[in-house]
């Protein structure tokens, strides 16, 4: 029974990335499913980054308005604090999608982002006057 639930979750996910539209529209707000079509997000061989990697706030370092070794997997379990930061070379609002909050980020500067794991699901992390993803937030029920 417990992979039948797993298997319902999966189609879930699947379904709701599917049905995604661009940047900013309502339906992505607090769905569950804010990552972006056309998104080329890279995996890091030792897996995405998570809350239980012993303390190491994972950052993404932005050059030339793209993040650097491509989109990071940020992966928390419901309940955790969920915590990054974003260094850029440009200047813009980083944006997390389905939690909905933005901050700017000046040329040269970092931001810190520090909030509860309470929505679930899969939300992009993007540059928001260039329309760059630049993390998958992924929070596991």
């Amino acid at each position: 029974m417990r992979h039948a639930s797993k298997l319902v979750l999966t189609l879930f996910v699947l379904v709701g990335a599917v049905g995604l539209t661009a940047c900013g529209s309502s339906s992505d707000e607090g769905s569950g499913a804010g990552q972006g079509a056309g998104s080329t997000a890279t995996k890091p061989s030792d897996g995405p980054e998570s809350a239980s990697m012993g303390g190491k706030v994972p950052s993404i370092v932005i050059r030339g308005g793209e993040p650097v070794g491509g989109v990071k997997e940020l992966e928390y379990d419901a309940g955790d604090e969920i915590r990054f930061e974003v260094e850029s070379d440009v200047a813009d609002e980083v944006h997390v999608h389905g939690y909905d909050l933005m901050q700017d980020v000046p040329a040269g500067g970092t931001v810190s982002f520090d909030f509860p794991a309470e929505i679930e699901g899969i939300f992009e992390v993007e540059l928001e006057g260039r329309g760059e993803q630049i993390a998958e937030l992924r929070v596991n029920p």
